[in-house]
């Protein structure tokens, strides 16, 4: 079958990142249905189970986030060098990146399995909802290498210039799961009732469609992935790579949960409707910014690219043009919240109180949700050309920096609507400072140099470039 592969470095941008971004959209939209289908149906059979599976979500998270850091780190390496390279070379990457998820998968299965107790436990399980999560983890951790390898698999498809694919068959595992949810969880007809067993089945049969799809794409029509792996020094080499820009991005990816979790417990001082605004909120904010989201994921394989041929021209005006997406995109957030940020509010809740507070946060935040956009542009584009601690730091001081410290003095001056102020400063300071860090580290790469040193310079899978 004929490969999909697409030079990044050719043709007009602006109608180029459409057509990448639109299935990315699906895609993304779809793993988030994925996540709430579990939640949904469980909350249909019972507190203790909705409470079990809300048990596994940091476990799942953390596991989910090395994938997806492994996933862009493979992604930066083979669009930085898939126009530079002979093909044998990127099927090295692909496999080495493969074999490396496998390797974490072994791990955490073996860790996994040995520590489901004891680790629940310390994140407060009770012993009503242990059995529960004992019941939910096990299936889970047996069927991460279903939810671990597409991940890796299709940013390596995504990496050849090919993001319809991807986008197309996280759809598809989300149909599947959302099929399978209310009949494994509930029962129907002879299918007995499995309750929480039901959630772990659906989620690796859905996940494990993606695999199959996944492998067939890389083997059968990519031929990406090779039988026979490289030597051991040279598949370490390619490892080192891959982790240079994995690690900071996990990293970075792990920050956004773990500094929620921090000012909900600073929002939980204000009481139960105000955390429930949050809650709301924050579900908003996961769907509204799906669009400047997969524009990000693209960014990184349309950076990357460029980088590599050393089209820094192309890759400056693509950055200028995706932030302009991201600003439209962000206005038309800020009028909807306006004008309808009540009706909005009451989809998710019938409370006045929680209904009032959640149209208060959008109307004040909207307005700043296209410099978020901004940052999520500038970092993943950061990640493309090898450039992954910039990356991490600036997604930390949008947190870490400004929104929790921030939040904190107001919640001692006991403002709620102070905390909002927090987000709202801290997406525009973080937005003002990507941009101008990024558009530094681009004009400075732009330099007169014979096409000997560029090559030198760019030739990124002999010598991993140190971060500015």
């Amino acid at each position: 079958m004929r490969t999909k592969q697409r030079d990044l470095t050719q043709g007009s941008i602006a109608p180029m990142l459409i057509k990448l971004v639109w299935p990315m959209v699906f895609g993304m939209l779809g793993m988030v249905v994925f996540n709430l289908a579990d939640t949904y149906f469980l909350g249909m059979v019972g507190v203790n189970e909705l409470a079990a599976i809300g048990f596994t979500f940091p476990v799942v998270l953390v596991i989910g986030s090395m994938a997806i850091g492994i996933g862009i780190g493979v992604s930066s390496l083979i669009s930085r060098t898939i126009n530079v390279e002979e093909r044998s070379v990127i099927k090295q990457y692909a496999t080495s990146a493969i074999v490396l998820g496998l390797l974490v998968i072994s791990v955490f299965v073996i860790v996994g399995l040995l520590t489901i107790r004891p680790m629940f436990r310390a994140l407060g399980a009770t012993p009503s909802v242990l059995p529960l999560i004992e019941d939910y983890m096990r299936i889970w951790y047996w069927g991460m290498i279903f939810v671990v390898i597409p991940m890796v698999g299709n940013n390596i498809i995504r990496a050849t210039g090919d993001t319809f694919t991807p986008g197309m068959i996280m759809t598809a595992a989300a149909l599947v799961n959302i099929v399978l949810d209310p009949i494994l969880i509930l029962g129907y007809g002879p299918i007995p009732a499995m309750s929480i067993k039901g959630a772990a089945v659906a989620t690796v049969i859905a996940r494990a469609s993606g695999f199959v799809i996944t492998f067939y794409i890389l083997v059968v029509r990519e031929k990406l992935l090779a039988w026979v792996l490289p030597a051991f020094v040279e598949v370490l080499e390619v490892w080192k790579k891959i982790l240079y820009i994995a690690l900071p991005a996990t990293a970075s990816i792990l920050i956004i949960p773990l500094s929620i979790g921090i000012i909900t417990r600073i929002v939980a001082e204000f009481g139960e409707e105000a955390v429930a605004a949050f809650g709301v909120v924050s579900r908003l904010e996961m769907f509204s910014l799906v669009f400047v989201n997969a524009l990000g994921s693209v960014m990184v394989i349309f950076a990357g690219q460029n980088w590599g041929k050393a089209r820094i021209d192309r890759l400056l005006k693509g950055f200028d043009i995706s932030i302009v997406f991201a600003m439209c995109w962000g206005m038309m957030l800020f009028v909807v919240s306006q004008l309808w940020s009540e009706q909005v509010a009451g989809v998710f809740s019938d409370n006045e109180t929680v209904v009032g507070l959640t149209a208060k946060y959008l109307v004040i935040v909207s307005f700043s949700y296209g410099f978020h956009g901004v940052l999520m542009i500038g970092i993943n584009i950061l990640n493309g050309i090898n450039r992954p601690l910039p990356s991490a730091l600036l997604m930390g001081l949008r947190m870490f920096g400004l929104y929790v410290p921030f939040a904190y003095v107001a919640a001692l001056y006991g403002s709620l609507i102070g905390i909002f102020w927090s987000a709202f400063a801290a997406n525009i300071v973080s937005g003002v400072v990507t941009y101008t860090t990024l558009k530094n580290v681009l004009v400075k790469s732009v330099v007169p140099a014979t096409p000997e040193e560029d090559h030198e310079e760019l030739e990124v899978n002999k010598k991993i470039p140190q971060a500015d």
